[in-house]
């Protein structure tokens, strides 16, 4: 126990994240009806989330994250840097070494939302 088992992404245009997240990482959402928001449920290989429609307004850039940020183990950095910019994601904090363990980076998606993403590599510096 205490690990994290859940995670949810907040959007202003939730229809629009759930294309973005699909087309990156191959995520599959689902509506949840029974919920008095607009809510769907995420389905990951390894983790169970949700995307609800944001019930607050967006702080105003330049401010820091609002929130827990995840980072999703991906098999090759460039690649998915290449597909979150291809389907309107930004750069936050451009690929950087975790020495002897990882690239890492963190971007925003189209409402605004830092999440990061690593590549495990032993060989990174």
């Amino acid at each position: 126990m205490n690990t994290i088992g859940y995670f949810e992404i907040q959007s202003t245009n939730p229809e629009r994240e759930v294309k973005f997240y699909s087309a990156l990482f191959g995520w599959k959402f689902t509506r949840q009806e029974f919920v008095p928001i607009e809510y769907y449920g995420i389905e990951t290989k390894t983790i169970r989330g949700g995307l609800l429609k944001r019930p607050a307004p967006v702080p105003s850039p330049p401010s820091g994250t609002n929130a827990f940020v995840n980072s999703v183990e991906v098999e090759n950095f460039d690649k998915t840097r290449e597909l979150i910019l291809q389907n309107g994601g930004q750069v936050a904090l451009p690929k950087f070494a975790i020495p002897g363990k990882c690239w890492q980076g963190y971007f925003l998606d189209p409402d605004n939302n830092t999440f990061g993403i690593f590549e495990v590599d032993s060989k990174a510096k």
